[in-house]
């Protein structure tokens, strides 16, 4: 029985019942070098820039309003976190070369015969997802600027699920998390530290294909602070040195004889 995933619009991305990333993105934010740019944003717990280089992203203090500043000409990625809830934008920093997205689309199509792809305003792209050749090819043309996640369509075969389900499960293994379906849903569970949770985000993201609900069971723990040193008892201060006088050695008297 095949099993339907769902895309969603991309600025709801954070407002939405929660979401695993995955590709494709669900944004995607132009930037010129040096600009800086804005998103109010109606709820957010934190963001992080995949290469701080080509841009870098800051919540300011006391509001959601997200600050977009461009670095250098090219492509990087953006991970937005609220409440269980996660999206990746694509930030694109002046004109970098162009995407290879038509030989992509053409092995797309040979891998998935069923795959409908449309152009223009109502740019969309439809196709069941049978095999594992066919979720290679999609995963390639999706890592591309060609569509966003809100113009997705896709129907899984289980035994495909089932794959990708393996190998994001082989990438949260290092990080101590496991992830598992739940009726239509992903349930990612385990402790982590704020880093390992958010590789495993990306770890999500990088490594599926659609979009599919997202349970967030991780207990995301502090890093634990290192060993205070030893108490050596109150400090001691060292005691003024005390003045010796030297006394001059007796004369010598002759004697008389």
């Amino acid at each position: 029985m095949p099993a339907r995933m769902y895309s969603v619009g991309a600025l709801l991305a954070l407002l939405v019942p929660a979401l695993a990333g995955a590709w494709p993105v669900d944004l995607a934010v132009p930037l010129e070098p040096g600009k800086e740019h804005f998103h109010k944003l109606s709820t957010v717990d934190w963001v992080e820039v995949e290469d701080a280089s080509v841009a870098t992203a800051e919540v300011l203090p006391g509001s959601n309003e997200l600050l977009l500043t461009g670095h250098s000409t090219g492509r990087t990625l953006l991970l937005l976190y609220a409440g269980g809830r996660f999206a990746v934008w694509r930030l694109t920093v002046g004109t970098p070369p162009p995407e290879d997205v038509a030989s992509r689309l053409a092995a797309a199509r040979k891998a998935c015969p069923d795959l409908k792809a449309t152009e223009g305003a109502e740019r969309s792209l439809t196709a069941t997802v049978k095999n594992a050749a066919c979720r290679t090819a999609l995963l390639e043309l999706l890592r591309t600027d060609a569509y966003v996640a809100r113009e997705l369509d896709l129907t899984f075969d289980v035994p495909v699920l089932q794959e990708q389900l393996a190998l994001v499960g082989a990438g949260l293994q290092p990080l101590g998390l496991t992830a598992h379906y739940s009726g239509a849903g992903v349930v990612l569970s385990g402790a982590a530290t704020p880093e390992a949770h958010h590789r495993a985000l990306w770890e999500l993201f990088r490594r599926s294909v659609g979009r599919v609900p997202l349970e967030d069971r991780v207990e995301v723990k502090a890093p634990e602070a290192p060993p205070a040193a030893p108490d050596a008892g109150p400090e001691v201060k060292p005691e003024a040195p005390i003045p010796v006088e030297v006394l001059p050695p007796p004369s010598k008297k002759s004697r008389k004889r």
